[in-house]
């Protein structure tokens, strides 16, 4: 099972120097596959993404997306974006930019729409509880999505904050889960 990192100035600041620092710390102490920059906040949020990038580069990061923003994306080589689930209709310009595509789902027919799409992957979410993201999937609904959208890569996310959690994501066999907080320990 891949693992996705995702950034949130709440935990990485968007201080330029902080940043750089706590993403390195992060990607020392953990294996990860894929790594997402996300930030809705700060001011120089081109600065941040493209520290991001540099440091994701430095260390081998398989998979570096920028969430939400294409043309960020493209401007800074990152491999692909990861789309709120209001933008899927920027989806197929994504795929025309040749940019690896994952879509946050939080229904069925999100993902059935994302598979239709041509996608890449989604999240789908909330997998456990979160404050203010709404009724937790759990690991049944989870399970069975992966079954039922097999041509499609499930990435499960939110409230996956430590092994526990992990350990009852893997009986689903997503092919990633995909967490802000876990990674910070």
């Amino acid at each position: 099972m891949k693992q996705y990192l995702i950034t949130d100035p709440k935990y990485y600041s968007n201080d330029t120097t902080l940043f750089r620092k706590n993403l390195t710390r992060v990607l020392k102490n953990h294996e990860v596959n894929m790594a997402c920059f996300r930030d809705k906040q700060s001011n120089n949020f081109e600065e941040l993404a493209e520290i991001f990038v540099e440091v994701c580069k430095e260390f081998d990061i398989e998979t570096i997306l920028i969430n939400s923003n294409i043309e960020i994306a493209c401007k800074l080589n990152a491999h692909g974006v990861h789309l709120n689930s209001e933008q899927f209709s920027l989806i197929s310009n994504a795929k025309e930019k040749d940019l690896y595509t994952v879509i946050s789902c939080h229904s069925y027919s999100d993902i059935e729409k994302a598979q239709n799409l041509h996608a890449n992957c989604v999240t789908y979410s909330p997998i456990f509880e979160v404050i203010n993201k709404g009724e937790p999937k759990g690991i049944q609904k989870l399970k069975e999505a992966v079954r039922l959208y097999e041509d499609i890569d499930i990435i499960a996310l939110g409230g996956i904050t430590d092994e526990k959690h992990l350990e009852k994501i893997k009986s689903a066999q997503p092919y990633a889960f995909a967490s802000i907080r876990y990674f910070l320990n």
